[in-house]
């Protein structure tokens, strides 16, 4: 079945990604595993090409618009999910050393499959809870950048995030909308991880309505050991 990529590559260029043939191919394949293993396993409720393409690829590639992937050595995403928005970044940024947590067995099982079949190197997933491999020294604070399109709110998201970041490192958290009030509310939890909060970049997606925020958060020190609490609790009771 032939593809038409422009969405794609006019997203592409507006975000001053180039991609080549090859990679163009990985995206077409991971959408096609993608579509396949969602009819046994519910992965994404957006299916349409066009909308994949916008929704979940260029989506995942935006945080471009804070951070310069150039520059990023080590990555890991956080809640993952079916992929996003730590395989299309690793298609795009192929020097990434990339690691994508999930809470669901069945999901990491379809990364890496998904892995292989797109002929992805330098990227692992993992199986288990953020709280719990946050305290594994092998993980914690050992990479430069830490993103998450996770729903949790920014409190909670920066406890289970922002100890797996290197001093000197980021933290970016794709949001919807505005964010303002949820960014306020996280301020002091921020501070007490370590993170400090920068300039949040709000946009469109291309050719669309809708609404997106990434909220970049600067690692300038170590987050103390007491972080993250035992499971649940910043879900529960997030940090104010």
């Amino acid at each position: 079945m032939s593809y038409d990529l422009t969405t794609l590559e006019n997203g592409c260029q507006e975000l001053e990604i180039q991609l080549n043939g090859q990679q163009k191919e990985q995206f077409i394949k991971f959408y096609e595993y993608l579509i396949e293993k969602n009819k046994v396993m519910n992965l994404t409720g957006i299916t349409d090409f066009e909308e994949v393409l916008t929704k979940h690829f260029l989506d995942s590639l935006s945080c471009v618009k804070s951070i310069d992937m150039t520059k990023v050595k080590t990555m890991i995403d956080i809640g993952t999910g079916a992929g996003f928005p730590g395989v299309p970044l690793k298609i795009a940024f192929p020097h990434l050393q990339a690691c994508l947590l999930d809470s669901l067995k069945k999901r990491v099982n379809f990364l890496e499959e998904s892995f292989q079949l797109l002929g992805l190197t330098d990227i692992t997933a993992i199986h288990g809870r953020a709280e719990e491999y946050a305290r594994n020294k092998e993980y914690r604070e050992q990479y430069d950048l830490c993103v998450s399109r996770a729903v949790s709110n920014l409190a909670t998201l920066s406890e289970y995030c922002l100890p797996y970041v290197k001093k000197g490192g980021s933290f970016i958290s794709y949001k919807s909308g505005t964010v303002q009030e949820e960014t306020r509310q996280a301020e002091k939890a921020i501070k007490i991880l370590g993170g400090d909060l920068q300039e949040i970049t709000y946009f469109n997606l291309p050719d669309t309505e809708i609404s997106r925020s990434l909220i970049p958060v600067k690692k300038i020190k170590s987050t103390p050991k007491a972080y993250p609490r035992k499971a649940g609790t910043p879900l529960k009771t997030p940090l104010s």
